[in-house]
């Protein structure tokens, strides 16, 4: 489907709702910056009414601080107060993110509403979310593989879940460091050891200096590890220690939290700082926006990866329409629904192991259970 209908139409947002949404994970999730025990989620719920017709969306606002500066309860409270503010007036599809900036909503808040709002507007459309999004490339794409995370913990246990994930079929690990290089080093090198046929995806979340990250990466080069990617492994404002990185590692750096918008995809450009870009909605502020920094990427010949906070499979399924709707990605990274303990969402997606088969259901296809 051509999106151009609900670009040049206006619908209405009838109502507004924010719920908490938190589920406790397996393991914890530590990462160079913190550690997540549960997701610290807001659901989006927004009732749109447009050509005649009304459907309710869903939407998940994913906080991960100190990723995010917005928490759980910041999001709480901003959507209720930009409820007044939406809910009951006519928005031009065209103006939707400014009519939700304009609401002073913070990135992650402003995802989950637009994402509830897409969501709403695909199933009145009768079409999956990724075809509103993106067309017929959208609408053709719907398979996609995924790695899965192993966070940082003792480099044995490290190497235990990485072959417990192995063996479901998982062939990526997204692999968490950042806090010593040493001790990064021997996690990397056990879980070779352990699943010597693993692709590695090396994440130090901002955590390392350019030096600290290309003496782990070589490192791994001498042991001839597979590493398919280094993901932002300087500080967000330091393009100069990622273009150095960059220039130093056989693998591509993929840069995360120094992208959040398409002039921070001209810069990287420009500096040559890295091979790939990483897109979620969280940090973006929503699809429409993430969905221009990856065609931005792609245009300007980096690699895409699609990840996510620390999302359920509503959050999740959002990211993956994503995906599918820029006709897929280098590196899918959306697997952070597997490592919760419960699962209060059913649809969107058939996982099997590694292989989501997205559905044909309007919008996003998720349901609360």
């Amino acid at each position: 489907m051509d999106p151009g209908p609900w670009v040049s139409g206006t619908f209405v947002v009838e109502a507004l709702v924010a719920r908490p949404l938190s589920v406790a994970l397996v393991e914890p999730f530590v990462i160079a910056t913190g550690r997540v025990d549960a997701t610290r989620a807001v659901e989006i719920e927004a009732r749109v009414a447009w050509r005649g017709r009304a459907a309710v969306g869903l939407g998940e606002a994913a906080c991960l601080p100190p990723v995010t500066r917005e928490d759980q309860g910041d999001v709480l409270r901003e959507v209720a107060a930009a409820a007044p503010l939406v809910a009951g007036r006519a928005i031009a599809g065209a103006r939707l993110e400014a009519s939700l900036g304009e609401a002073a909503l913070g990135p992650v808040a402003r995802a989950g509403v637009e994402t509830a709002i897409l969501d709403a507007l695909a199933r009145i459309a009768g079409v999956p979310l990724r075809a509103l999004l993106g067309g017929p490339l959208g609408a053709a794409t719907a398979r996609l593989e995924t790695d899965v995370t192993v966070a940082i913990a003792d480099p044995a246990r490290m190497a235990a879940l990485a072959v417990e994930w192995f063996a479901r079929g998982f062939r990526a690990l997204k692999v968490k460091v950042g806090k010593d290089v040493d001790a990064d080093a021997r996690a990397l090198e056990a879980i070779a050891r352990a699943v010597p046929g693993a692709r590695l995806r090396v994440d130090a979340n901002a955590g390392y200096t350019a030096s600290e990250a290309i003496a782990l990466g070589l490192r791994c080069e001498r042991l001839a590890l597979d590493v398919e990617c280094w993901e932002q492994p300087c500080a967000p404002d330091d393009l100069d220690g990622l273009a150095v990185v960059a220039a130093a590692l056989a693998a591509p750096v993929i840069a995360d939290e120094s992208v959040k918008g398409v002039g921070d995809v001209h810069a990287i450009l420009a500096g040559r700082c890295a091979g790939g870009v990483n897109l979620k909605l969280a940090k973006s502020g929503g699809l429409l926006a993430a969905l221009a920094v990856g065609r931005a990427a792609r245009a300007g010949g980096l690699k895409i990866m699609v990840g996510g906070m620390v999302e359920t499979r509503l959050g999740m399924t959002a990211a993956a329409h994503l995906a599918c709707a820029l006709g897929g990605a280098d590196f899918v990274d959306l697997d952070t629904a597997l490592l919760l303990a419960d699962d209060p969402y059913t649809g969107g997606y058939v996982a099997e192991g590694p292989r989501y088969t997205m559905t044909e259901e309007p919008g996003l296809g998720v349901r609360r259970r």
